[in-house]
């Protein structure tokens, strides 16, 4: 498949890219620069150059394509829950746009994320409704957007990824920096569960649903390990030179230090993703704390 993705430089989007050329598919991938470009290059991609909050620059090169995904976050500009809107409708303007004598569906993915669902400390599903935190309050309107959108030609798809680790950006390399530093801060008690997945199976299921001519709806992506904040600590902690501090620090006092993110890393959630196994897809990794030294090691190699 033809497939055009955003946010092919960024953490979601790089393990997309890499898993899509990996299974065969064309994509061409939206950047900002030509140092961006190049990189998307070296990678099999083919790189087009625009921008997210200027639809005309990536218009056409979208509407020869017969997938989309978008990716990407634009925080550079304090606009981005606008930005996701207007490339979420240009991509469905896109993909609406059909070459004459197509015969295949066209697909439209939104890269949603677990916070939609809010506090979870019960186990919830697809089917859940939205509860989302400050910092995904525009994501149902735009996850309602995309899936409303489907029709008899148009299959639309939305993923809410949990807390995406492996490499060197994300959450969970957020804590292993801070324990190399010796001294690692929780917000709350550190009992609270984060729906963890890693970034090779999360783009293995961006995979899945681009092959499987019926995935359509929302999928759910994370190990369903339950692992809490206080366990993934734990288990890195044996293998540095120095165990790390750890301060708990009251979300109240978190809040007025980090803003609405404080939310975020204090979510307690039990999230399951029936869905997407019903897909055939199932994590290779299960856990942060069963991989601490493997997943510290990528760190650090990709730190240097």
């Amino acid at each position: 498949m033809r497939i055009f993705l955003t946010g092919a430089t960024g953490y979601i989007g790089g393990a997309i890219l890499d898993a899509l050329i990996r299974s065969g598919h064309s994509v061409t991938a939206l950047v900002r620069d030509q140092e961006k470009a190049a990189r998307v290059a070296a990678r099999g991609g083919h790189p087009v150059i625009g921008t997210l909050a200027e639809p005309e620059s990536y218009r056409a090169a979208a509407e020869a394509h017969d997938g989309y995904i978008h990716a990407a976050l634009d925080r550079t500009t304090g606009r981005g829950p606008a930005i996701e809107r207007l490339a979420l409708e240009t991509m469905l303007e896109a993909a609406r746009t059909r070459r004459a004598g197509a015969t295949t569906h066209r697909l439209v993915v939104f890269t949603s994320g677990a916070w939609v669902l809010g506090q979870a400390p019960e186990p919830v599903a697809e089917d859940a409704p939205p509860n989302p935190i400050a910092l995904a309050a525009h994501r149902p309107e735009h996850e309602r957007l995309v899936l409303d959108a489907a029709d008899d030609r148009l299959r639309t798809v939305v993923v809410r990824p949990g807390v995406v680790y492996g490499g060197g950006t994300g959450m969970v390399s957020d804590i292993f920096r801070a324990a190399a530093n010796g001294l690692v801060r929780v917000v709350g008690d550190g009992n609270n569960r984060w729906p963890l997945i890693y970034d090779r199976d999360l783009a293995d299921l961006f995979v899945r649903i681009v092959a499987h001519e019926e995935a359509s709806g929302i999928y759910h992506a994370n190990d369903e390990g339950d692992e809490r904040v206080n366990d993934i600590v734990s288990a890195i902690a044996p293998y540095l030179p120095v165990r790390p501090d750890v301060r708990h620090i009251p979300l109240d006092e978190a809040r007025s230090k980090m803003g609405p993110f404080a939310e975020a890393l204090a979510l307690d959630q039990v999230i399951r993703s029936p869905r997407a196994r019903a897909l055939g897809w199932s994590p290779t990794l299960h856990s942060v704390s069963g991989n601490a030294a493997r997943l510290l090691e990528e760190w650090r190699t990709l730190r240097n």
